[in-house]
């Protein structure tokens, strides 16, 4: 299946986890995709790609002036750009009144100023290949988690976002999205992953087994980005497991 080849696609937060894995699926599919990082995790990722597919670019997602630097070199040197997979985020665990003023701006700063930049940057040349936007948000943007005050909150803007943009940027001729997450095996969750206690919690809510892999949630981005999603744009599709069909609610008894 090549559903995107000739075309351009960049992945924010791609040096590992569900950036990575979504590079991978897009480059699988055909693509040309430039993978953003701001750590040299992002130049080793793309080395294990087809030469010439990959193209690793060291940026940070809070400089607006970085962003649109980037995507615009990006345009000039692939020709277009057709999908932006906003991925890049950051999460950081405390009781809310343990929340430094740095913790919290860093959080906020990079999942949703950042997720921004990079789509008003990009819309430009979106509206030329009737591209469109696939964001990360998670599950926890649709609800509470104890101890992620910043992060849920910052989804919580992802989701809204995406909402948003999609009536605004759709007469343009430019689909926005977003996939929602639950529990998801990926360096951000590794505090989850080695407390067996939070992992139990986490299976009680889940109906499939948890975790889920990068790859579930790269595949459903694709299916997003595709022309077989051409009349879905607004969606926060939750690729979860399940959680949100109980609310997230652990079972009774």
């Amino acid at each position: 299946m090549q559903r995107f080849q000739d075309k351009t696609v960049i992945v924010t937060g791609a040096g590992s986890g569900i950036g990575k894995a979504t590079a991978k699926r897009f480059i699988d599919e055909g693509a040309t995709v430039a993978m953003f990082g701001n750590s040299d995790k992002v130049e080793k990722a793309a080395g294990e790609f087809l030469e010439g597919k990959a193209i690793p670019v060291r940026v940070d997602v809070r400089n607006s002036e970085s962003v649109k630097a980037a995507i615009d070199m990006i345009a000039e040197k692939t020709g277009r750009i057709d999908v932006l997979c906003n991925n890049a985020g950051v999460a950081v665990m405390a009781d809310p009144e343990d929340h430094s003023d740095e913790d919290w701006h860093k959080v906020l700063d990079t999942n949703v100023d950042g997720m921004f930049f990079c789509a008003r940057a990009a819309i430009r040349h979106l509206e030329k290949t009737g591209g469109s936007i696939v964001n990360t948000s998670s599950v926890s943007g649709t609800g509470g988690d104890w101890g992620m005050v910043a992060y849920n909150t910052s989804k919580g803007g992802v989701s809204n976002m995406t909402r948003a943009l999609a009536l605004d940027l759709g007469k343009k001729g430019i689909r926005v999205n977003a996939v929602a997450p639950s529990l998801t095996d990926t360096n951000l969750a590794e505090g989850i992953m080695e407390d067996k206690d939070k992992l139990a919690k986490f299976e009680e809510r889940m109906p499939l087994d948890p975790p889920e892999q990068p790859e579930d949630i790269a595949a459903v981005i694709a299916f997003l980005a595709s022309d077989d999603a051409r009349m879905v744009t607004g969606a926060v599709l939750p690729v979860d497991g399940g959680v949100t069909a109980s609310n997230g609610q652990p079972p009774i008894g």
